[in-house]
């Protein structure tokens, strides 16, 4: 195989006329450029120069793979210019994960964010539920998902993934406006509730398992009439007067015949975290996670709190998993 050093030489003495000349131009002594020339010459086999009392002249070789080699070189440092942009993440492929409620809510800034900030690179966005995203993340098809917990419905993520907190989401009550529970005049008590017909999510999900357990605190079992996925059909059922929900601060839309008002009596959260394998070395990583810290400080609001601990992805990794398992 021929060494682009040895060709890169080879067009600075053909251009000069002199390995003098040549050495001067490229930086190495008159030796050491024609030690590299013969070495050239044992590769392919032929000599390239004429050796003369005073002076070289190059063969018509010579002149043919060094017209040849300008053309490689030329790819090899368009090749070394991409590379060197991947690894300082001014381009490359960061591959997202995310929610749907972070995906409408907190994603579209981040992506702006990170679009903007590095133009030359090209961001793929998968969505669905965090128990199909981890393992996407853990096979390094995704390099970076977002996920949820539930105070209540504690989780351990995966150990080789490095944790990232984002934002806290207050749960928030809906029910019908001039609904009777309204009426108190120290916020609602969700034991008032106990008999109303409920908008869930589907059995076995963890903001399903994060009502009943809430309601189990304030002593009933909640009736659920309801059950979707997709908090818009929450909202709406609650806004036409069906029932009452529980949804996280990120899923809130205000909307016309409905009233939020935050769990206080039985304060429960959801957290949002940005998980990525620890052994994962993307470059555009760091640049993510603080386009996703930087949404989450935009949606700071009432019903949303950011995760002022965390500015920045660390040096070196963020908060391990075992740190975590006591918040989630």
């Amino acid at each position: 195989m021929l060494n682009p050093l040895h060709l890169r030489t080879l067009v600075e003495v053909v251009v000069t006329g002199s390995f003098a000349r040549a050495a001067r131009r490229t930086g190495y002594t008159a030796s050491a450029v024609s030690q590299q020339i013969a070495a050239l010459e044992r590769a392919v086999g032929t000599p390239l120069f004429e050796r003369e009392a005073h002076g070289i002249r190059p063969t018509g070789m010579a002149f043919t793979i060094a017209e040849r080699a300008r053309e490689s070189i030329a790819v090899l440092d368009s090749l070394e210019r991409d590379i060197r942009d991947v690894v300082q993440g001014r381009s490359g492929r960061l591959r997202l994960g995310t929610f749907p409620t972070a995906g409408e809510r907190l994603v579209p800034s981040a992506v702006a964010e990170l679009t903007r900030s590095h133009p030359g690179a090209e961001i793929l966005l998968d969505e669905a539920e965090p128990d199909d995203l981890l393992p996407q993340v853990q096979k390094g098809d995704l390099d970076l998902t977002l996920v949820f917990a539930y105070d209540l419905v504690p989780r351990v993520w995966p150990v080789e993934l490095t944790v990232f907190p984002l934002i806290e989401e207050t749960l928030v009550v809906l029910v019908p406006t001039g609904h009777h529970a309204l009426r108190r005049a120290d916020g609602i008590d969700l034991a008032d509730l106990a008999e109303e017909r409920w908008v869930a999510s589907r059995p076995g999900t963890a903001g399903a398992t994060s009502l009943f357990r809430i309601c189990a605190a304030h002593t009933f079992a909640p009736r659920v009439a309801f059950r979707s996925n997709d908090y818009d059909v929450v909202q709406g059922l609650v806004a036409a007067g069906a029932g009452v929900a529980i949804v996280p601060g990120l899923a809130y839309q205000p909307r016309e015949g409905m009233v939020a008002i935050p769990l206080a009596q039985t304060p429960s959260h959801r957290r949002v975290f940005a998980l990525y394998r620890t052994a994962n070395h993307n470059p555009l990583l760091k640049a993510a996670l603080d386009a996703f810290v930087l949404a989450g400080r935009c949606l700071q609001g009432r019903f949303v709190r950011a995760d002022e601990s965390i500015r920045s992805m660390p040096e070196e990794e963020a908060a391990p998993v075992a740190d975590l398992e006591e918040a989630v």
